[in-house]
C-alpha cells in the first residue's frame, strides 16, 4: 500500500498540537535490553534480533523520500527488507556529504524538508516493523567537508574548529537542542530502536584527547534521558559507536565504549586492515571478526549486549576504487555475519554496503533472511552466552569453530578453513565441490539433560537435520555435525 495513497502521505504523519506535545507515530513496541541477559527483547517480552546493515537517506533506496520525490520506491524497499528478516537500520540524521541534506541550516533552524522526509520513514517503518538504530550526526562527512558544515562558526554555527567538537560549550548546546527536536518529535515510537549518540567517537574530535569522553556522553545521555522519561515515561536504549582500530592506540577509550554508566549496550566498528578492510579471501575475514567481538566482550560486564554497527571492505572500496563481484561479496558478508552471531554478539553486524551504489546484493539479503531464520531456535531472552571460539574442540583442525554458550543453550558456526580456490583474479572462496567432511565438536561447561540439536544450512535457510542428544554428566556435550561441505550453524537448547 503506498504511503501517499492511504492520506498519511498528505501530512506525513499525524501530529498532536505543539512540538512539545511530541509526535502520534505507531502502536510498535519498543526495544529493551533484556534484565541481566546480554540481548534484546521488546516491552512486550518477545525476542528481538537486529538484522540489518547500514541505510542512508542519500542512497538508491531511499534517496526518494526528499522532496517525496519517489516514496514509494523507497517503500517498496523497506517491504523487501522486511521479507528478507531484516529488522534494523542504521542511520544517520543527516549526510554531509553534499549541500542538500542538513538537518540544520543555519544551525538551529530545522530543515521542513528534511523533518518531512523523517516523518515519513518513521512511518514507513513501523508499517514494515522495521526499526532504526539512528545517530544525530555524520561525523565522517562532517569532519572531511567542515568547511561547508552549519556547525562551522564560518556559516554562524558554534564551533571554530572540527577539533573542538567534544569540548566546545555551544556545540554541546547545539546537539543537545537538536536531540531534543528529534526525542520529542520521533522519541515516542517503537520504530526508534536506540540512539548512538556520537558516531565514531575520536580523540581528534577533542583536541587529541579521551579523558572527555566521559562527560561528553553523560551530558547527551542523561539530556536525552530526562527528555524521554519527560515525555514518554521510558527510555530508549543507548550506545556510542568507534572506528574500532582506535581502541588499540587510544585503550582508554574502552572505559566508555564498553563499561560507560550510562549506556544499555556497547557498539564497534570493525574495520580490521589485514582482512576485513581488503579481503582477499572469505575465510580470513570470518576469523577476524570472531576475534574482534571474543576481545570485545571481555571488555563488557556480562550482561551488556555488543554488535558490531559498521563493517565493510572499506579500504577495498575506498581507496582502491575496487566493488567486489558479488559471488565473493555474497561469501564475504555471510561469513562475517555468521561468526559475529556465534561468538556471541547480538545479530548479525551491520555491514556498511562500501559498493558502487551503496546498496547490498540480493545474495546478502537472502543471507539476512537465513540468520533471521535461525535466531528463532535460540531463547536469547535467558541466554547468558560467553565467548567459547578458543575453548571448544574440534576433530578437525581445518575447520574454524566460532561458539559461545551458557550451559543450557549454545550457538555454533563451523567454517571450512582448508578449501580456498581462486576463481576470478586473486580472489578466493570456499569450494563448493570439495568433498564433504565429518566433524565432532565438544561444547564445555553444559549442564547435565536432553538437548535438542538443529543444524541449520547457511546459505539455503533451513534446517538440514535434528537430533536430541543426552548428556548424563555436566561437562562436555559432543555433537556430531552432518556431513558439510563449506559451513554448518548449530542451535543447541536444552528440553525443559
Amino acid at each position: 500500500m503506498s504511503l501517499l495513497g492511504t492520506g498519511v502521505g498528505n501530512t506525513g504523519i499525524k501530529q498532536v498540537a505543539g512540538r512539545q506535545a511530541g509526535m502520534v507515530l505507531d502502536q510498535l513496541a519498543w526495544v529493551q535490553v533484556v534484565p541481566g541477559t546480554p540481548y534484546f527483547m521488546t516491552e512486550e517480552g518477545e525476542n528481538w534480533t537486529p538484522i540489518g546493515q547500514n541505510d542512508a537517506i542519500t542512497w538508491p533506496e531511499l534517496e526518494g523520500l526528499f522532496r517525496r520525490k519517489n516514496v514509494q520506491q523507497a517503500e517498496d524497499y523497506l517491504a523487501w527488507l522486511a521479507a528478507h528478516g531484516v529488522t534494523c537500520i542504521r542511520l544517520m540524521l543527516e549526510y554531509a556529504q553534499g549541500e542538500h541534506r542538513y538537518f540544520e541550516k543555519p544551525a538551529g533552524t530545522f530543515s521542513p524538508n528534511m523533518i518531512r522526509l523523517w516523518d515519513d520513514l518513521f512511518v514507513l517503518c513501523a508499517q514494515h516493523k522495521i526499526r532504526i538504530l539512528l545517530t544525530p550526526v555524520d561525523t565522517f562527512w562532517m569532519w572531511i567537508r567542515w568547511r561547508h558544515h552549519p556547525y562551522n562558526k564560518l556559516h554562524g554555527g558554534p564551533c571554530k574548529k572540527r577539533s573542538e567538537w567534544l569540548i566546545c560549550p555551544d556545540t554541546l548546546k547545539a546537539i543537545k537542542n537538536r536531540l531534543t527536536f528529534v526525542a520529542e518529535r520521533w522519541g515516542g515510537s517503537g520504530v526508534l530502536f536506540a540512539w548512538d549518540l556520537w558516531n565514531e567517537i575520536h580523540p581528534a574530535h577533542a583536541g587529541g584527547h579521551t579523558d572527555v569522553f566521559e562527560t561528553f556522553v553523560h551530558e547527551l545521555s542523561t539530556h536525552l534521558r530526562d527528555i524521554e522519561m519527560r515525555l514518554y515515561g521510558r527510555t530508549h536504549p543507548q550506545t556510542v559507536s568507534i572506528f574500532g582500530p582506535v581502541l588499540n592506540d587510544h585503550p582508554a577509550a574502552a572505559d566508555v565504549i564498553f563499561r560507560h554508566a550510562d549506556l544499555d549496550f556497547a557498539s564497534t566498528h570493525f574495520y580490521d586492515a589485514a582482512t576485513i578492510d581488503n579481503p582477499k579471501d572469505t575465510v580470513a575475514s570470518a576469523i577476524a571478526a570472531g576475534r574482534l567481538v571474543r576481545e570485545a566482550l571481555s571488555h563488557l560486564p556480562a550482561d551488556r549486549p555488543f554488535f558490531d554497527s559498521e563493517h565493510g571492505p572499506i579500504h577495498a572500496f575506498k581507496d582502491k576504487h575496487i566493488t567486489f563481484p558479488a559471488f565473493f561479496d555474497d561469501e564475504y558478508f555471510r561469513h562475517i555475519q555468521w561468526a559475529h552471531l556465534a561468538s556471541g554478539a547480538a545479530g548479525g553486524g551491520m555491514r556498511w554496503p562500501n559498493r558502487h551504489p551503496h546498496c547490498l546484493t540480493p545474495g546478502m539479503r537472502l543471507a539476512q533472511k537465513s540468520l533471521s531464520g535461525f535466531t528463532n531456535l535460540i531463547d536469547w531472552k535467558n541466554f547468558r552466552r560467553k565467548n567459547l571460539n578458543d575453548e571448544i574442540a574440534s576433530s578437525n583442525h581445518h575447520v574454524a569453530v566460532f561458539a559461545s554458550a551458557d550451559g543450557r543453550q549454545a550457538v555454533l558456526w563451523a567454517m571450512r578453513a582448508d578449501t580456498l580456490v581462486k576463481k576470478a583474479g586473486n580472489l578466493k572462496t570456499l569450494d563448493e565441490n570439495a568433498s564433504p567432511i565429518n566433524v565432532t565438536v565438544q561444547i564445555p561447561g553444559m549442564s547435565a539433560g536432553t538437548y535438542s540439536v538443529h543444524f541449520w544450512d547457511t546459505l539455503n535457510g533451513v534446517v538440514l537435520e535434528q537430533q536430541e542428544i543426552e548428556l548424563t554428566t555436566p561437562g562436555m556435550l559432543a555433537v556430531q555435525l552432518p556431513r558439510f561441505v563449506a559451513d554448518l550453524a548449530v542451535a543447541v537448547r536444552a528440553n525443559v
